[in-house]
């Protein structure tokens, strides 16, 4: 089964926090949306890193950006009402709406996440 990431979980894997070597198991080949690819490297660049750095990072993770579609789009709003009891941000719905478009499993570090009752395998890394 193929992979999504939350921002969470890849900021776990750069950082090497709890639960990054889950991550580090199924970041080649793994997807991101665009939307948890901006909130990373927003992270990167507050932390000091260049522009080329926070990219190459990227790049060096093997993972792939997906462009947040309109389907997305959808499915993301129609998850305010299921989650919004936990607080989930649009970037929590955005992967979330990717992994059930893709039909793949979720790799977050958000604890929250684990009491979700969605159509959709979410693995908290922590």
């Amino acid at each position: 089964m193929s992979v999504v990431l939350d921002a969470s979980a890849v900021l776990a894997f750069l950082q090497q926090e709890i639960g990054w070597e889950r991550v580090h198991k199924s970041i080649s080949g793994a997807k991101i949306s665009s939307v948890n690819a901006s909130e990373v490297l927003l992270k990167l660049y507050d932390a000091g890193m260049s522009e080329n750095d926070a990219l190459g990072v990227f790049a060096a993770m093997d993972c792939s950006v997906s462009v947040f579609s309109t389907h997305q789009a959808n499915l993301c709003a129609k998850l305010r009402k299921q989650t919004r009891h936990l607080g989930l941000s649009l970037g929590d719905r955005a992967c979330i709406a990717l992994a059930i478009d893709a039909g793949s499993k979720v790799l977050t570090a958000d604890k929250a996440w684990g009491r979700l009752e969605l159509d959709v395998e979410i693995e908290v890394i922590r």
